[in-house]
């Protein structure tokens, strides 16, 4: 199977992370999966303070803990998303949260009312019932995934 990548864009709270659980939870009984999530606030706590990793991280260094189950590793520059993918090695699947403008197929994500401020970026829009897409002007070529089925999510990952 040839590596493919797909990304998940949309508004706070769309329910982005809760589609990629779903699809990989799902995916990862048949392929290696690999996920990255852009934090572009740098909001997210990754360490325990006081903890020996927390304490390393603290100083500057780049640092890595490794055990019998997992390798966690800490950074302090970013990097390319073509670096971490690297990192993680062998993979089948690589999924992507946010980067709207990384040149990925990609998914848009809504709930509520769709931000058409996203179609330059995105391939196919998943929403739930709360959303009349009538009201919207969608391209005809962009696909509309219902954002509830995480198999139909998954075909069009397979597919495009």
């Amino acid at each position: 199977m040839k590596k493919i990548a797909v990304a998940f864009t949309g508004p706070s709270n769309s329910g982005k992370t809760t589609v990629i659980v779903k699809i990989a939870e799902k995916l990862t009984k048949k392929y290696k999966v690999a996920i990255i999530k852009n934090d572009p606030s740098d909001k997210a706590r990754f360490d325990v303070e006081g903890k020996d990793s927390w304490k390393f991280s603290q100083t500057g260094a780049n640092v890595a803990v490794v055990s019998p189950t997992r390798t966690t590793i800490f950074f302090k520059e970013q990097k390319s998303v073509k670096e971490v993918a690297k990192l993680f090695g062998d993979y089948d699947i690589l999924i992507v949260e946010g980067l709207k403008h990384l040149d990925f197929p990609r998914i848009g994500i809504f709930r509520g009312k769709i931000d058409e401020s996203y179609f330059p970026y995105i391939k196919a829009i998943a929403c739930d019932e709360s959303i009349d897409i009538s009201k919207y002007d969608i391209p005809k070529e962009m696909d509309i995934l219902d954002l509830n089925d995480s198999d139909q999510i998954i075909e069009w990952i397979l597919n495009n």
